[in-house]
């Protein structure tokens, strides 16, 4: 009887210690999360009231003739996305030109930028200073100035007219203005091709080794090793891509304004047309939605196509 006891007061004594070591431990892990909270509260204060907050007032004003100038809105339903597609032409347009944009500047930047990274994938000398130049362009990606610059480029007495002795509009051509847009997104190749060049660089240089025994030239080479080994990286730059060229608007805005005829009249150009200048701020939410949903099917297209053509190296076939 005394042991029995014996034992049952030190499993007592036991279980108090194990209650008195969890209690500090659970107030010190209440403290960190606190403090965790304290420190990114910046953050989280910032990304409600600039990001999730608009997010959720844009999907209710979607469905509202809201335009900014009356103190009062109606609710539509679903009359603003009815409006798009049957009434509006230069809808149609917006989406013809973002489109047409999107998959042919896409693949010649990545074709261009893939191009280019082979090329500097030596250890030559200055070969750094050359990665430098060409990433250059994209440093400044969609600013002000370079817009500014390639529109007096391509002018009717910029650059391009005084090298060739033309007196061409290039940007007041309907057949050519949105193609001055579509150079100046393969020009600015720069992001794309630095991470090209970084997928380049895992290759192992014995694959190629072994196929220069085996008797694989330089194009074989490239079909059979590169390409397959190289389908992860094309797989993010394309993804990456595809949003950012959907989105495209300050090229636009500040070279052709999307004149002319509404040929470079791209989608983000036209939801701040709307909004902004029509301060139909219903309409233009809905636009947005419309758009949201666009590169998200697109996107899920892209995810959904990768496992017959993206290659893993830790697949086995």
């Amino acid at each position: 009887m005394s042991e029995a006891l014996s034992v049952s007061s030190s499993s007592q004594h036991a279980n108090d210690q194990r209650r008195q070591s969890v209690k500090p431990h659970k107030k010190r892990w209440r403290h960190d999360n606190w403090m965790g909270y304290l420190f990114i509260s910046p953050w989280l204060i910032a990304f409600f009231a600039f990001t999730f907050i608009p997010i959720i007032a844009s999907l209710v004003l979607a469905f509202t003739n809201y335009d900014v100038l009356s103190p009062t809105w109606r609710w539509v339903g679903l009359e603003n996305f009815e409006r798009m597609f049957t009434r509006d032409p230069r809808y149609i347009k917006s989406l013809q030109a973002t489109f047409f944009y999107a998959f042919t500047a896409i693949p010649l930047r990545l074709i261009f930028a893939l191009a280019v990274a082979m090329l500097l994938n030596t250890n030559r000398r200055m070969v750094a200073g050359y990665r430098a130049a060409y990433y250059a362009p994209s440093i400044v990606g969609g600013s002000v100035a370079v817009a500014v610059m390639w529109r007096e480029i391509f002018g009717r007495n910029g650059l391009i007219n005084a090298v060739f002795g033309t007196d061409v509009a290039w940007l007041g051509n309907p057949n050519t203005a949105i193609w001055t847009l579509i150079l100046l997104a393969v020009w600015q190749f720069g992001s794309p091709m630095l991470i090209f060049l970084a997928g380049l660089k895992q290759i192992p240089r014995e694959f190629y080794e072994a196929a220069s025994i085996d008797g694989a030239n330089g194009w074989q080479q490239f079909w059979r090793i590169t390409l397959p080994l190289l389908t992860p990286i094309i797989f993010f730059n394309l993804v990456m891509q595809l949003i950012s060229g959907f989105m495209v608007f300050t090229q636009a805005f500040v070279i052709t304004g999307g004149a002319p005829l509404d040929t470079t009249l791209f989608y983000a150009l036209y939801i701040y047309q709307r909004a902004f200048v029509s301060l139909q701020m219903g309409y233009a939410s809905a636009m947005a939605w419309v758009l949201l949903i666009i590169i998200a099917v697109l996107t899920a297209l892209v995810f959904r196509s990768s496992s017959y053509w993206v290659f893993y190296s830790s697949q086995e076939d």
